[in-house]
């Protein structure tokens, strides 16, 4: 009892000393001639704004709505750090050019130290020589046209199997054909396989036991939840020796499994390799990781790094973006056009027109579908993947929109709000693939236009782009080719999104399939 009150004595004597620095700090800003950003109101002394991000809706929901009230450049107090809210294409758009460099840093988390090896990890390393060595490398050894070509056979060889998975559930059924589907846990199962085949050379559903596949999947969702959880000593660093929240034990723990499956899976490739002898034929395909292992062996460490510590982190950041983006984008487009029976006419029609009901869908018929395209930029604008970038943070001194930015200020677009802009959008809000083939046909998602910058923009921006259209673009035409889909119900599908660093359905997602296409057709 008596260390319970001495540790309460000692927390409430910091949060005493950091108000009183909070005060003397906030003293000295309003004393610079420097013209700053509005700030949010309703900030509370020590914890700032902290107590306005809800625990029951999504931040970049709160985030709109202070947006709506302060405008589209504004700047909330997290604890002990300050970050700039940007929802305006036009500011971004200075953010991500004329202050690229600037802001091309990341914010240091305790997510991105224990879940991502110590900031190795490409996504969240500081910006810098080892960052830019790392993303060419990864570049290069599956993300180029050229090598995402060289794996094109695993893409279809995944769609392929996933749909006669489905064709095999409606045949179970008799003559009537229908099946009800939970259509989540089949594109995650799609996502996982091809990713995992082409990054570590195998395939998620067979390849791994039960309990090693279950473990896995639940270490990779856990990840992503905790990466987006708010953890308090990222606001108060005075608050790193307590693990308020379990988080730091959570995320050890995670790390741990992830660790251990990755130095498996990088000794099994040392060992594959080893065991073709010197001379020997290469017979193998190789995977991403014998690139990575192959192009770094000789360079000894990269920033204080090892071999196995880059590879591991660089082979779990493309795991984790490659399967959650496609993943959670497929689930909110097939959503979409289930509640837009319209529209879903609309896409099987051309695929009718373009590639007709005698044989299968190609990968390369997505070139000939205009409308589907459409209807992929439409569910990326309505619903990005990660509603609000990952944070950058400036290293130092900058303006804009003609406000003084100071450094080490953290920056967060939030890009839903972004791609809602009635100034941009006509009906923002709306369903509407049609909009891409009209007034907004020059529109990309490339980091070009920043009204449509689902995969973000500047140095940072997301590699994977080429890899996740092509696969979305690919299982979609395949599944709306060779399927009748419905709801369950008369009921329009919920569309409510759930927590974390990316935005996905807060529930299942279950359909009504039958086959469109013959069974000569399929076989």
């Amino acid at each position: 009892m008596e260390l319970t009150h001495i540790l309460a004595a000692n927390f409430a004597l910091l949060l005493f000393l950091y108000a009183l620095f909070h005060i003397a700090w906030t003293s000295i800003t309003h004393r610079t001639n420097k013209r700053l950003p509005p700030e949010a109101g309703g900030a509370l002394p020590v914890i700032g704004h902290l107590h306005k991000l809800s625990t029951t809706e999504p931040t970049h929901k709160t985030l709109a709505k202070m947006a709506d009230a302060y405008g589209p450049i504004f700047t909330i107090r997290l604890g002990m750090s300050r970050a700039l809210i940007v929802s305006n294409w036009e500011i971004v758009r200075e953010c991500f050019t004329t202050n690229d460099r600037i802001f091309a840093s990341r914010s240091k988390t305790l997510a991105s130290k224990l879940l991502a090896y110590n900031y190795a990890a490409v996504g969240v390393s500081s910006y810098g020589p080892y960052w830019r060595h790392v993303r060419k490398i990864t570049t290069l050894k599956l993300l180029t046209n050229h090598r995402l070509e060289q794996l094109q056979h695993i893409r279809i060889s995944e769609v392929q199997s996933s749909i006669k998975k489905l064709h095999e559930l409606c045949a179970d059924k008799g003559s009537n054909g229908k099946v009800l589907v939970e259509m989540k846990t089949w594109f995650g199962d799609l996502t996982l396989n091809t990713i995992f085949k082409m990054v570590v050379g195998k395939r998620f559903s067979t390849d791994f036991e039960g309990s090693d596949a279950a473990q896995c999947r639940e270490a990779l969702r856990d990840f992503l939840e905790l990466f987006g959880v708010f953890v308090p000593s990222d606001s108060f660093p005075f608050l790193s020796w307590l693990d308020v929240g379990g988080y730091k034990k959570a995320m050890k723990r995670t790390a741990k499994v992830l660790d251990e499956m990755l130095a498996k899976w990088v000794e099994e490739h040392r060992e594959k390799k080893k065991n073709l002898g010197e001379g020997g034929v290469i017979t193998m395909e190789h995977d991403f990781m014998d690139g990575m292992l192959s192009t770094i062996n000789g360079a000894g460490e990269l920033a204080g790094f090892d071999v196995d510590t880059v590879t591991k982190a660089t082979c779990l950041t493309v795991l984790l973006g490659g399967g959650d983006s496609t993943l959670i984008t497929m689930t909110w487009a097939l959503s979409l056009l289930l509640n837009n029976e319209e529209a879903l006419k609309k896409a099987q029609l051309e695929l009718d027109e373009k590639v007709g009901r005698s044989r299968q869908v190609k990968e390369s018929d997505v070139n000939n579908l205009p409308y589907l395209q459409a209807i992929v930029k439409e569910t990326l604008r309505l619903y990005p993947v990660m509603p609000l970038l990952l944070s950058h943070e400036s290293v130092e001194d900058c303006t804009v929109s003609g406000y003084h930015i100071p450094a080490k200020t953290r920056l967060i677009v939030n890009v839903q709000k972004l791609q809602l802009d009635p100034n941009v959008w006509e009906n923002p809000s709306e369903f509407r693939p049609e909009r891409f083939l009209t007034n907004h046909t020059k529109f990309d998602m490339r980091g070009q236009n920043m009204q449509l910058m689902p995969f973000g923009s500047g140095r940072r921006m997301c590699p994977g782009i080429s890899f996740a259209l092509q696969l979305i673009h690919f299982a979609l035409a395949s599944l709306l080719h060779e399927f009748e889909i419905g709801r369950p119900s008369e009921e329009l599908l919920t569309m409510e999104e759930g927590f974390g660093l990316t935005l996905p359905r807060k529930t299942p997602l279950e359909v009504v399939l039958r086959p469109r296409l013959s069974n000569e057709v399929y076989e």
